[in-house]
């Protein structure tokens, strides 16, 4: 299949940001459980499966629509359910739950990082299978580094408000925690609205493209390929 084929453009972009947002979830899960919530675990959300984790929307049809249109391709999974209380230490363990997604895709960009220069040389002898896993890998790089700079800003319900949230006073963080209400509406005004108002107003080309960037070409230059 020619790398300008459509399947393998869509292939080389879902099947990276699928396994990029099931990690973030199931990791948000793994930590609970260590600090005491272990809603997840009774739930069946620790698992690797996709299936337990899909959601139609920001899984499948988002992503797949941008990746058609050419667009950045971002999406999400179904919530991993943490219930704070449940922690030994809610405030400080809920930031560390929170912290804990975009560790691992940061974690996960290093391991593409680390890949893509094994496949390099059968890339170069012009194998396609490897074309495909080296556009895969990537592509993981990319969209790992992404979504932890983007889960990282602080407004809820985004990782980076959780973290917001428990440094806050306790008034102000039941306060700031009612915002987290409004998240998908947020995400539709962050993503969509205020970039056609303004180029100006583009959260996310202004504050998260650039350190995006800068991340994903440090790791890449760290294995000799920036």
């Amino acid at each position: 299949m020619p790398p300008d084929n459509l399947i393998f453009q869509i292939a080389t972009w879902l099947i990276p940001l699928v396994i990029a947002i099931v990690f973030h979830e199931i990791s948000h899960g793994w930590v609970a459980n260590a600090f005491g919530d272990p809603t997840a675990r009774d739930l069946g959300r620790l698992s690797p499966n996709p299936i337990r984790h899909v959601d139609p929307i920001g899984t499948v049809a988002l992503p797949l629509v941008l990746a058609v249109a050419g667009a950045p391709v971002f999406g999400w999974a179904k919530p991993v359910p943490v219930v704070a209380a449940r922690m030994r230490n809610p405030r400080l363990h809920m930031m560390i739950v929170a912290l804990a997604g975009p560790g691992m895709n940061f974690a996960l960009a290093l391991l593409a990082a680390i890949g893509l220069p094994l496949i390099v040389p059968s890339v170069q002898a012009g194998s396609q299978v490897s074309r495909f896993v080296a556009e895969n890998l990537e592509n993981f790089l990319l969209i790992n580094v992404f979504l932890a700079v983007f889960n990282l800003l602080p407004i809820p319900p985004f990782d980076g408000g959780h973290v917001v949230e428990g440094l806050l006073p306790r008034g102000a963080a039941r306060r700031y925690r009612k915002l987290g209400r409004y998240g998908f509406p947020l995400l539709v005004i962050l993503l969509v609205v205020l970039p056609m108002l303004s180029p100006r107003a583009n959260v996310v080309a202004h504050l998260v493209v650039p350190p995006a960037r800068g991340i994903a070409g440090f790791l890449l230059g760290l294995v000799g390929l920036g």
